[in-house]
């Protein structure tokens, strides 16, 4: 959000006015790295759900979702953990292609839930919809707080896993006992 040209020449090792012979205007930069964060995220959570196993069920595909999701935010793509932590500061004028590609990838999200809820791993008590938003806001979220320094990616990603796997699964069903028949030398 306060980043200036200066700094974003420094960290490609230009001189500031040379960033001018790519873009037209900051703003265009800005527009351009926040497009290119969620293009990359989208492409690459496609690839990795292309590379599973067509044996692996909707609730690992949806699991595999969430570390890549994690994983490419939080090491891979410096344009990816920009989108996700500045998309709603940027002025909409900025983000006509930003959203179509936010479109897309939630696309691929519905998608998993849809094939999970189809497979009887998600509670029937649950809106797919509003449970999407609230693992991808949470996921998103996590570009907030997370620290190398304090644990690990992997370890993130395991406890994210864990989180949505046991907050969609069914609801085991209390085993009702059937009372016992009494016996009428009882009811005396």
């Amino acid at each position: 959000a306060g980043t200036r040209l200066t700094d974003v020449a420094e960290y490609a090792e230009l001189q500031a006015p040379a960033i001018y012979y790519y873009y037209a205007s900051r703003e265009d930069l800005i527009e351009a790295v926040m497009f290119r964060g969620m293009s990359d995220l989208r492409i690459h959570l496609q690839q990795e759900l292309d590379a599973l196993p067509p044996d692996t069920t909707p609730m690992d595909r949806l699991l595999s979702a969430v570390a890549v999701h994690l994983r490419h935010g939080l090491e891979l793509s410096d344009y990816a953990r920009a989108a996700i932590r500045n998309s709603a500061q940027i002025p909409e004028r900025l983000r006509a292609r930003q959203k179509k590609e936010l479109a897309a990838y939630n696309r691929i999200w519905q998608r998993l839930l849809a094939a999970a809820v189809a497979d009887g791993q998600v509670r029937d008590d649950l809106d797919p919809r509003l449970a999407q938003r609230l693992i991808i806001g949470a996921l998103n979220w996590s570009a907030e707080w997370w620290d190398p320094r304090r644990h690990s990616v992997d370890i993130l990603v395991v406890n994210a896993q864990a989180f949505v796997r046991h907050s969609l699964a069914p609801v085991a069903k209390p085993n009702k006992r059937k009372p016992r028949p009494t016996n009428r030398l009882d009811s005396r």
